[in-house]
């Protein structure tokens, strides 16, 4: 028997599926529902290795940990990750198949990908009670609805009830939820449940009489109000809300152990890939974490962190042409810390050679690290584990770019001179003594009387956001009606609202 599903959409980008999606999955597994999340296409440069070596977004791969399960590839079988405006790599099942662009995806290649995405999604509900799915940006996208596999093209395919969250902080809330039934067939129509406010602030007696209208208009009602609460945000698909850090250091509210803080400043590179990495930095009281564009940033900052990204020579250029190649040669030369982060520890090396990620051939870079860099064909998906600065470590490993170390100290698989690190492990950063180790080596060097809290448990504290996920569905959403869709589906003789998708 198949289990029971759900589909969450949003609105708009960023309504908030994602969240609404972990905290269904944490709600769910506390009740003993054996709950797995779904996302068939995401785009994101915020990736994730999978134990058995596969690539997906890291929001699955936290909706995974909400649902105290293990992460795999049929949580997110299509993953694009952005090269530019125009393209992306196109993940399937974990692994690169190509880039493509956007018009040649649209155009044919992600109606044809239907059928691995509802394979996936039917061997998840034939082993879970539940699954969860998130959608992407809009149902209502019209112009895509045709080739559509990630909205109401998997909905009608699966016969998923579809629950619509819509972000009342932005503001015009009831008009975007009318506005997304009315533009849908009435085919898609009949499977859309109801709706969801997220990020609401105030009185929710002023907005009742507004829902009530809006289950008049439409036939279907509310199914909570999310209050508006800081760093509830998981791993962020794309952009520079480093949603984690925010998290994080709200959980900590400690004052530094020691007599200084530490000023981390990250490059905001093009491009930027898995710029979670810092999140653990920021879980440490005392610690400030800030992105930075200008050199001039550079200055006070106690360590500047090169972080990963998708366009190593891309990224290059941009530190170039701003200054910041300069400002963090003249730091490794000052001895001040520097630490690269696979794309941020190749362009630290001697030179690059990319025929692959952006064709460039021979590129000089820092020169900071003796390094050599070949972009190699195959990418490297990897969960290594291993010993740095005397403590245990673990990590993963996303990157075409194979660096061949002719010198320094060794550091995880990169090297280490003077105070200028490099290692393509994302994720090392969240193992605690080892992250503290590495704070205390930060700290001498920059001559700074911070001590790292002994206490800072980063898993303890990804934990306890996901808990406040959960507790936000538990106390503000109707859940007895949220497990009356995902058991039962849509409700039937859901009236058709007019215009409908034109034709």
């Amino acid at each position: 028997m198949s289990g029971g599903g759900l589909l969450i959409a949003g609105t708009t980008s960023d309504a908030g599926k994602s969240v609404v999606t972990a905290g269904i999955c944490r709600w769910l597994v506390r009740q003993g529902v054996k709950v797995a999340p779904f996302k068939a296409q995401n785009m994101s440069l915020n990736s994730f290795v999978t134990r058995e070596g596969a690539e997906i977004g890291r929001a699955q791969a936290m909706q995974a940990q909400a649902a105290r399960v293990e992460p795999t590839a049929l949580m997110n079988p299509v993953l694009l990750k952005p090269g530019s405006d125009r393209s992306s790599q196109v993940v399937l099942m974990g692994k690169p198949v190509g880039e493509m662009s956007a018009r040649g995806y649209h155009g044919g290649r992600q109606e044809a990908l239907l059928g691995t995405v509802l394979e996936c999604l039917a061997e998840l509900r034939g082993t879970y009670d539940a699954v969860i799915c998130e959608g992407a940006g809009s149902p209502a996208e019209i112009n895509l609805r045709r080739t559509d596999i990630v909205n109401m093209g998997i909905a009608r395919n699966a016969r998923l009830p579809v629950l619509v969250v819509g972000d009342i902080d932005r503001g015009g809330v009831f008009a975007s939820f009318f506005g997304t039934v009315a533009l849908l067939s009435r085919e898609d129509q009949e499977l859309v449940a109801g709706f969801l406010v997220n990020k609401f602030r105030g009185d929710v007696s002023l907005l009742e009489p507004g829902l009530d209208m809006l289950h008049g208009l439409t036939g279907r009602p509310s199914y909570g109000v999310l209050p508006f609460q800081h760093g509830l945000g998981i791993d962020e698909e794309d952009g520079l809300r480093v949603s984690m850090r925010g998290t994080v250091r709200e959980s900590v509210v400690a004052d530094p152990v020691g007599q200084d803080i530490l000023r981390v400043a990250v490059c905001a590179v093009p491009l930027m890939s898995n710029f979670t990495d810092v999140d653990a930095l920021a879980a440490e009281p005392g610690v400030v974490v800030r992105f930075v564009d200008r050199a001039e940033e550079l200055a006070d900052a106690d360590l500047v962190v090169v972080p990963g990204t998708r366009g190593t020579v891309k990224a290059l250029e941009w530190l170039r042409e701003r200054g910041l190649a300069d400002a963090i040669a003249r730091r490794a030369a000052e001895g001040r810390p520097v630490l690269g982060i696979c794309g941020g520890f190749q362009l630290l090396g001697e030179h690059i050679e990319d025929e692959v990620e952006s064709r460039a051939g021979h590129v000089d870079g820092l020169g900071l690290l003796p390094v050599r860099v070949r972009f190699a064909r195959e990418k490297t998906l990897t969960r290594p584990v291993g010993e740095a600065l005397g403590e245990p470590v673990e990590g993963y490993e996303i990157h075409h770019g194979v660096a061949q170390v002719t010198g320094g100290e060794p550091f995880l698989d990169g090297c280490r001179v003077g105070e200028v690190w490099g290692t393509h492990w994302h994720g090392s950063l969240e193992s605690d003594e080892f992250r503290r180790a590495f704070l205390r080596e930060v700290a001498a060097a920059a001559g700074r009387r911070f001590v790292p809290a002994a206490s800072t448990s980063f898993a303890a504290l990804r934990e306890e956001q996901l808990d406040r996920l959960g507790d936000l569905i538990e106390e503000h959403a109707d859940t007895d009606a949220l497990w009356r869709l995902i058991e039962s589906g849509a409700p039937t003789g859901l009236p058709f609202i007019p215009p409908g998708a034109p034709a």
